[in-house]
């Protein structure tokens, strides 16, 4: 624009922060000063990190940490604070008051009161979604909540009632989703449970909440990841493969796709489940959502059911007869990891059609396959990636776009 004039760069060199502002480990200007057990003083990332890394002394004085809570230093974070604000023409920003972590006591009391004890369902409703509130704040507030005694309330408060649509349980589902569910509570505190498989089954199926379908099938997800037994638990029960399958194919909720893709592949992990995934048309409706969310995960989900018999046969058939279902894993070999399964999954799927072949050479198959070769993918998918360069080697001449570059193909082996 006319007559704008371009900012100068701020020359800080003459500004001198005040060494105790400094962090003693990362001799930056602290953002979130805590307090440790010896009395020193560190920005709050720096020490966690120290101390995540197995160190067990203070960087300072070098005593033994032999506790290790951080205690808010907010005297010092107002001076930080009016500090920043005395020389914003220096161009230094005023730090925000950081949010401080879920006091495990505060967990605690509004786990009491989402209980069965806690009073009327509106307000148990309500301290479920204060707990929904604060694991989704950050990552410290999780850590906080993923306790055991955490976990097995929430199970409790979700799987109590026998209403489909309680608000009170899709949203103890939601939490759990976010806190996540150890091995120990997937094996021990569902996967052993009847009434609780089939309660999850029932929601997934027959629920008129969408929500609600939603935060049961994320539960699933998270148990089925958690443990082999749970995952074949989870897929001997009625209600469960389907109800993915139904989440898939919701039409205008990207949440509910992913939400499904997630759950069929965690269940698919097991050799036992792919057979039912296929049976449950899990393969078909996979591949018509594949690139829209969750692209990895889907196409891992799509070779591993390509591997049991009927699982190929599924794909092609309800995909158009085939052409549909190459284009979308061509397409999916050029994002990012999921490359390696998507030339696994075209492995299974054009060996023995050379229509097939043909049409994954028309969708660019080539390019993508030789980026594998030659590209920084793990040797296991460059061994998928030359097996499906070999495959197709006889569709070359029926396509112009590689006709020129076979005797660049061929120094690839």
């Amino acid at each position: 624009m006319p007559g704008t004039i371009s900012p100068l760069p701020l020359d800080l060199s003459t500004l001198q922060i005040p060494w105790y502002f400094r962090c003693p480990i990362s001799l930056e200007l602290m953002r979130d000063p805590v307090t440790v057990c010896t009395g020193q003083t560190y920005d709050r990332a720096s020490i966690e990190s120290w101390v995540a890394t197995g160190n067990t002394t203070c960087p300072v004085t070098r005593a033994p940490l032999s506790d290790f809570t951080l205690i808010p230093n907010h005297t010092l974070r107002r001076l930080i604070q009016e500090w920043c604000v005395a020389n914003r023409s220096f161009g230094i920003e005023r730090i925000p008051t950081p949010k401080q972590p879920a006091e495990p006591d505060h967990v605690r009391i509004l786990l009491a009161q989402a209980g069965s004890g806690g009073g009327d369902v509106a307000s148990r409703a309500a301290a479920v979604r204060r707990l929904r509130a604060l694991a989704r704040e950050s990552e410290k507030n999780r850590v906080v909540m993923a306790t055991r005694e955490t976990r097995l309330a929430l199970l409790d408060i979700a799987f109590e009632g026998s209403s489909l649509d309680s608000d009170l349980e899709s949203e103890s589902m939601a939490v759990l989703a976010i806190v996540g569910l150890g091995e120990s509570e997937a094996d021990a505190d569902l996967a052993v449970r009847p009434d609780r498989l089939n309660r999850l089954g029932e929601i997934l199926m027959q629920s008129l909440s969408l929500e609600a379908r939603i935060n049961a099938g994320a539960v699933v997800e998270v148990c089925a990841a958690a443990s082999s037994t749970s995952r074949s638990a989870l897929g001997e029960t009625d209600g469960i493969i389907h109800g993915l399958v139904k989440l898939i194919e919701e039409k205008s909720n990207s949440r509910a796709v992913r939400i499904g893709i997630r759950g069929i592949f965690a269940l698919c992990l097991s050799k036992e489940n792919r057979a039912r995934a296929v049976e449950a048309g899990a393969a078909r409706a996979v591949v018509r959502k594949l690139g829209e969310v969750e692209t990895e995960r889907g196409a891992a989900a799509i070779e591993l059911m390509c591997r049991v018999e009927g699982g190929r046969d599924a794909l092609i058939n309800g995909a158009g007869g085939g052409p549909e279902a190459v284009a979308a894993l061509v397409k999916a070999m050029g994002v990012g990891r999921a490359a390696e399964h998507a030339a696994g999954a075209l492995v299974a799927i054009v060996s023995s059609s050379d229509s097939l072949q043909i049409e994954a050479v028309k969708a660019g198959a080539m390019g993508q396959l030789l980026l594998m070769v030659q590209g920084g993918f793990s040797d296991r998918a460059k061994r998928k990636a030359q097996v499906l360069l070999k495959l197709l080697r006889s569709a070359w001449p029926s396509h112009d776009a590689v006709s020129n570059s076979d005797g660049f193909l061929l120094q690839t082996f």
